[in-house]
């Protein structure tokens, strides 16, 4: 089983971009299905974008154009390039992975991006 760790949430401006980094210890990483997660305050946590053993993504239509998920398997890390933040994206974001067989899940402690002037 896999353990998570998010990085690279902060504070930032309207229209600018951050790169949050979810690096995975424990074996067998190239067989998790890798997500980013958001909850913002009163909210429920909702799905941003996923990433599949096979590289195939998905992105909830609100970040479409702006988010960037992607995996590098060698580093056992999976990213996520937001790009023309704005201040509806200011949520705790958490990466989640899931086994490809046993559907296991697994959480990361969140990281704050908090979009604000």
């Amino acid at each position: 089983q896999v353990q998570l760790v998010e990085s690279g949430g902060g504070l930032v401006q309207p229209g600018g971009s951050l790169t949050l980094s979810c690096a995975a210890s424990g074996r067998l990483f190239s067989i998790y299905n890798m997500g980013w997660y958001r909850q913002a305050p009163g909210k429920q946590r909702e799905l941003v974008a996923s990433i599949n053993i096979d590289s195939s993504t998905n992105y909830v239509d609100s970040v479409k154009g702006r988010f960037t998920i992607t995996r590098d398997n060698h580093k056992n890390t999976t990213y996520l390039q937001m790009n023309s933040l704005k201040p509806e994206d200011t949520a705790v974001y958490y990466c989640n992975a899931q086994h490809l067989f046993t559907r296991l899940e697994v959480w990361g402690q969140g990281t704050l991006v908090t979009v604000s002037s």
